[in-house]
């Protein structure tokens, strides 16, 4: 669709509210591994996430990559085992996820930010002590839960103007390696860094009163309203941890925290630089 000079001008003009308010302060965005698998999609999320860049948000991405794992594991023989929701990680798993995680995926996504004109820097949480973590739970092997974040890694890549793209692996002060579900390390990370907003993108809408009817989207939901919602089943099987990421960060301080869906174009500017949003708010 093409868009006249005076339908461009009236977007510049409601959306210059919005610029003002993130103008100067950081935006974590959690990219979702489903969400990823779109090469195109992918690329223009890239692209979004340079504008808000370029008109001064502190832009840090965050990602997953569970399918990309899955499928490197399936190439060399391994099979995927999960224990409510987390993989099963022993130290050859550790090792591939780093790969994946630190390697393909992140030097991708800094690929595409830079040939969009920003410059980018490709982190994983074992850099600087970024993400320390212990083991979680034997059976899971290196599964870890976050212990610390230390930000200032971050902080540095921001102030200098760059765009941070933070894999989700821990380490401990031996030299482990962990495993760290993405949407933690986000929550975390968001707090640590005094985020304005933590935004999830994902490839669902956000929390559904109806799974089955995208019509019946919750758009706002405060710490009080959580536990009901999860106790009457609303909020159930996948969408439990994913809203207790939300929570988190929420309780870490973070203002604003959001599930959108990843797949829509321009879903996140249209979250961030307008009044109708798109999927569920969290707040405190």
């Amino acid at each position: 669709m093409k868009l006249t000079n005076a339908q461009r001008a009236y977007a510049l003009v409601h959306a210059l509210p919005y610029i003002k308010n993130y103008t100067g302060k950081i935006l974590v965005v959690k990219y979702g591994g489903n969400a990823m698998l779109d090469e195109t999609m992918k690329a223009r999320v890239m692209r979004d996430l340079v504008l808000l860049h370029e008109i001064g948000v502190k832009v840090v991405l965050v990602h997953g990559g569970g399918p990309e794992i899955s499928e490197m594991l399936r190439k060399t023989g391994k099979e995927s085992r999960f224990v409510n929701g987390l993989r099963v990680t022993d130290a050859e798993t550790a090792e591939i996820a780093l790969m994946v995680l630190a390697g393909k995926i992140s030097k991708g996504l800094v690929n595409l930010l830079e040939r969009e004109g920003a410059e980018a820097v490709g982190l994983s949480g074992a850099d600087g002590l970024l993400i320390e973590a212990r083991q979680k739970d034997p059976a899971l092997g290196f599964v870890g839960e976050i212990t610390s974040v230390n930000p200032g890694v971050v902080t540095d890549l921001l102030e200098k103007g760059y765009i941070p793209v933070v894999s989700t692996v821990g380490v401990d002060r031996e030299g482990n390696i962990y495993n760290i579900n993405a949407d933690t390390a986000a929550a975390f990370l968001a707090g640590a860094l005094g985020a304005e907003s933590l935004i999830n993108m994902t490839d669902i809408a956000g929390v559904l009163r109806d799974r089955n009817d995208p019509e019946t989207l919750i758009p706002h939901i405060t710490l009080a309203d959580a536990p009901a919602l999860i106790e009457s089943g609303v909020i159930s099987g996948g969408m439990i941890p994913k809203t207790e990421c939300c929570m988190e960060a929420v309780r870490r301080g973070v203002k604003k925290v959001f599930i959108i869906d990843g797949t829509v174009p321009h879903a996140i500017l249209i979250e961030t630089l307008t009044d109708e949003g798109l999927g569920t708010m969290f707040t405190a």
